[in-house]
C-alpha cells in the first residue's frame, strides 16, 4: 500500500504531540522511503476536518480506521482492539500496516531483509504494544518484558554491533561514542530544565488547590504537570481542569496511585466516546467537546464548560 500521489500529504493532529503519532510518523518515513518534509512529502498537523479529509495518509485524527484508505485513528467508538482486547494507538495501527516494511527498509542495506517479519513481530510486542497501552491509559499486559528505553539502554544502542567491520579496531566506536555523548548532553540539559519546570508546577498546583472551593476539583489557568504534586501532598483531587493549546479546556481524571492507569473517579460511563452535540445533549454541558472512550479525559470549549463537566461527574459519583 502506497499513498496516492508522488508527493504525499501526511496528516496528524495539531497541538501537543504524543509518542504514538511521533512514532507512527517515523515508521511511515522508513517504510515509504521519505526524507525531510517538503522534499518528497508534506507533513501537516491539523484538526480541521476539511484538511484531514484531503490527506493521503492520516493518523491519530479524523475519527476513522480504514487501513485500505490509509486512515488510522483510534479515538472513535468501535476502534480496533488487539486479540487480547488491548486498544491500539495510532502507533500500533500504523505498525500493523507499515511496520514490517519499515523494518525491511532498515535491514535492506545489510542484506538482512529476511529477518524483517520476526523483528517486526518482536518490536510489536516489546515496544509498540507499550506505546498503545500508555496512549490509551491501560495497564501493561502480556508475558514479554517491555522496552523501557532507559538512557543506559539508549546509549548501549550506539555501540557498533558485533559484526561491524570496525567493531574490534583500535578506534572502534569512537564516532559512535561522540554521537552518544551528544545525545546524552541534550538529554541532561533537557532533564535539568524539566526538573526546574516540575518544581515550579508543584508550587502552582499547591497554590491553586489552596484557593479551590472544592478540594476534589483542581482548576489551573495554565496547562502544566500536576499529578505528581497531588500525590506528593496527598491532595484529594478527583479532576483537574486546565486549558489546552487548541483553545479547549481539558477535564483530566486523577489516578489512585503513581503509575496506575485507573482513575480515582472516571468520567460518567454515559459520556464515554461521545463528541460534540451528542455529548452536549447527554451531559447537559452545551459546549462539551469529547470524552475519551476510556473515560480518563474529556474537554469543553470553555473554562466554565469544563468545570461544569467536572462538577456533574462529581455529583454523579456513587
Amino acid at each position: 500500500m502506497r499513498p496516492t500521489q508522488p508527493h504525499p500529504l501526511l496528516i496528524t493532529h495539531s497541538g501537543k504531540f504524543h509518542c504514538d503519532e511521533v512514532f507512527a510518523y517515523a515508521v511511515l518515513r522508513f517504510a515509504l522511503g521519505l526524507s525531510k518534509p517538503g522534499a518528497d512529502h508534506t507533513l501537516r498537523r491539523t484538526r480541521k476536518a476539511e484538511l484531514v479529509e484531503s490527506g493521503d495518509i492520516v493518523w491519530d485524527v479524523g475519527g476513522q480506521f480504514d487501513a485500505t484508505a490509509n486512515r488510522f485513528d483510534h479515538h472513535q467508538r468501535g476502534a480496533p482492539l488487539r486479540p487480547d482486547e488491548t486498544p491500539f494507538s495510532s502507533a500500533g495501527l500504523i505498525w500493523q500496516t507499515y511496520g514490517e516494511r519499515a523494518v525491511a527498509a532498515l535491514l535492506e542495506a545489510g542484506g538482512a531483509v529476511h529477518f524483517a517479519p520476526s523483528i517486526a513481530a518482536e518490536l510489536d510486542e516489546s515496544l509498540v504494544r507499550r506505546i498503545d497501552e500508555i496512549d490509551n491509559g491501560v495497564s501493561a499486559s502480556g508475558p514479554v518484558m517491555r522496552d523501557s528505553l532507559s538512557l543506559a539502554a539508549l546509549v548501549g544502542e550506539f555501540n557498533p554491533p558485533w559484526d561491524s567491520p570496525d567493531a574490534n579496531g583500535p578506534s572502534a566506536g569512537d564516532d559512535a561514542f561522540l554521537e552518544a555523548s551528544a545525545m546524552v548532553s541534550a538529554v541532561l540539559a533537557r532533564r535539568v530544565e524539566a526538573l526546574r519546570a516540575r518544581l515550579l508546577a508543584e508550587e502552582k498546583v499547591r497554590a491553586a488547590h489552596a484557593a479551590a472551593t472544592d478540594a476534589r476539583l483542581l482548576v489551573l489557568e495554565t496547562g502544566m504537570p500536576w499529578k505528581n504534586a497531588v500525590f506528593q501532598h496527598a491532595l484529594p483531587v478527583m479532576f483537574c481542569v486546565s486549558p489546552a493549546s487548541n483553545g479547549n479546556w481539558m477535564v483530566d481524571t486523577m489516578p489512585p496511585e503513581p503509575g496506575s492507569f485507573a482513575q480515582r473517579l472516571p468520567l460518567p460511563e454515559a459520556w464515554a466516546g461521545l463528541q460534540a452535540d451528542e455529548l452536549a445533549s447527554v451531559s447537559g454541558v452545551p459546549d462539551a467537546v469529547f470524552v475519551h472512550l476510556r473515560r480518563f479525559v474529556g474537554a469543553a470549549k470553555s473554562r466554565d464548560g469544563a468545570i461544569a463537566m467536572a462538577r456533574k461527574a462529581l455529583a454523579a459519583a456513587p
